[in-house]
């Protein structure tokens, strides 16, 4: 190449090259991306407090260093206090925060059945990633009431006691209470257990609970192949007290959502006596005024505006209910404390479970007496109205005589026979965790009870009696059938069903004249 080529070679390319660059420098349009920063200026245990955010929302999340969340809770003209969502130990004064304009969510839909997640949203099992599409905020308006429905159809939990004398509704809020170790949490359990080939789905919310006793809940629900219809929403009693505040709502968006396709849905908040503690912790570390046992004033509304997005919705808006079963811990069998009395007043009813009934062997430990559920009795299967009232009141009249025959006084013929038969009502209503029954079967063994037919057979006989009812109540499909299309049992279709039970169990009947 000549040294004229080689000159008009390289005045070409440069001019190419600074063409090229002129076409991408006007193709370039930079953008600018306006963040608000703050400052932490204090950090305390599960908060900090920050200055600089004059826009920040209440409820919006924050980004700190290290990946960490949190929450603003507290919104103030001076900064806002924070509660954060994870650990804080690297956090200090002086570090920047910057907002999101985005409240806190959590991932929703049918990918999260079957796993176990933190209220952020993040896996706790092994099975890899939570992958989905669909987000919502942890908190949401409750619906209103004209998009609410009656409720109609009755949630079975397999435990005689509960279906027969404190029924449930699907979309009601039935609160269990008790002292500690008398088996609230067993009931729920059982109650996720019996749901399956139900069309029921369940989250299952663990706040502030031990490592292990949320293991062992987890082992079982595998172990009964409940996990394939059951979400789990964790938070350890170890873990910041933001992380608790926030899980009983974020398991709750993540069961709407179900309930907003038309599913029924059960959610379980074990327990909200942890949940009000790490409010009450926030909030006094946040130096909100204490109110009555130390808890702030706005308690009230925090567990009120949970409970109350549990409903049945009407089928314009989904059709879908979500059953709320809020598990509370008493403390020396006082149910008239703080927490007890304003979770008693939002809810439907109370399952009580008596420390007493635990001790003496009673399992489980339902207190009849101080148990009632205001709703599901009317959406009970006739089949066991016709046989719970009467249950019911010879069961009361039975406590009532056992107490007063501890004073040694002698008993005329009739009241013991009340006292006799009583014991037999108390021995039927007792059953082992994980053992749900159907709904023919446990009015099968209740109308026997309630029927006289056990009332001579020996109190250790009665396991085996029922054993033997619920075994037998397959040759009766037209009695099933009956129970389970809501068509209550006539009078003759009770006496049908006594005399065939007698004859299978080889009793006479009371009521039946003997050959």
């Amino acid at each position: 190449m000549t040294p004229d080529n080689y000159d008009t070679h390289f005045q070409t390319s440069i001019q190419t090259t600074r063409d090229s660059v002129n076409k991408a420098l006007e193709a370039a349009r930079p953008t600018l991306d306006p963040r608000e920063v703050g400052r932490v200026t204090t950090v305390g245990r599960g908060v900090a407090m920050v200055t600089g955010l004059s826009g920040v929302r209440s409820e919006e999340l924050l980004v700190f260093p290290g990946d960490l969340y949190g929450m603003a809770l507290n919104v103030d003209k001076d900064g806002a206090g924070v509660v954060l969502l994870g650990d804080y130990g690297h956090l200090g004064a002086g570090q920047e925060v910057r907002r999101t304009r985005r409240v806190v969510d959590v991932p929703v839909g049918n990918e999260l059945l079957g796993r176990v997640i933190a209220p952020t949203g993040f896996p706790l099992d092994d099975l890899g990633p939570v992958v989905t599409t669909d987000r919502l905020p942890i908190e949401r308006e409750a619906p209103p009431i004209m998009h609410r429905d009656p409720v109609t159809t009755p949630l079975e939990t397999g435990i005689k006691s509960v279906d027969a004398l404190i029924p449930i509704g699907r979309g009601q809020r039935e609160l269990i209470l008790g002292d500690r170790q008398t088996g609230k949490t067993s009931i729920a359990v059982d109650t996720i257990i019996n749901q399956k080939d139900k069309d029921v789905l369940c989250v299952y919310c663990a706040i502030g609970q031990r490592a292990a006793g949320t293991a062992t809940v987890i082992h079982d629900l595998r172990e009964h192949g409940a996990m394939e219809y059951t979400t789990v929403v964790v938070v350890d009693g170890d873990d910041p007290p933001g992380l608790q505040f926030i899980a009983p709502y974020a398991a709750t968006s993540i069961a709407e959502h179900f309930m907003e396709q038309g599913h029924d849905v059960l959610i379980v908040y074990d327990d909200l006596t942890r949940h009000a503690q790490a409010y009450r912790e926030l909030s006094l570390l946040l130096e909100r005024p204490p109110g009555r046992e130390a808890f702030p004033g706005d308690i009230f509304y925090v567990h009120s505006r949970l409970l109350e997005r549990s409903t049945h919705l009407r089928k314009e808006y989904g059709g879908g209910s979500l059953t709320g079963l809020p598990i509370i811990e008493t403390e020396a069998q006082n149910i008239s404390a703080y927490i007890p009395t304003n979770l008693i007043s939002i809810t439907d009813g109370q399952i009580y479970l008596s420390p007493d009934l635990f001790q003496k062997g009673v399992l489980p430990a339902v207190d009849v007496g101080k148990s009632v559920s205001r709703v599901g009795g009317k959406t009970q299967y006739p089949a066991f109205r016709s046989v719970a009232g009467q249950l019911r009141l010879s069961y009361s009249q039975f406590e009532e005589l056992e107490a007063f025959s501890r004073f040694g006084t002698r008993l005329d013929d009739a009241t013991m026979a009340t006292i006799e038969h009583g014991r037999r009502v108390r021995e039927v209503l007792k059953q082992k965790p994980f053992s749900p029954l159907s709904s023919a079967e446990q009015i099968a063994v209740l109308l026997a009870v309630s029927g006289n037919l056990l009332d001579t057979v020996p109190l250790e006989d009665i396991p085996a009696m029922e054993t033997r009812i619920r075994e037998f109540m397959p040759q009766l499909p037209e009695i099933s059938a009956a129970i389970q299309d809501n068509t209550p049992l006539s009078s003759d279709q009770q006496g049908t069903l006594l005399a065939r039970m007698a004859e299978h169990l080889g009793i006479q009947p009371p009521d039946l004249p003997t050959t």
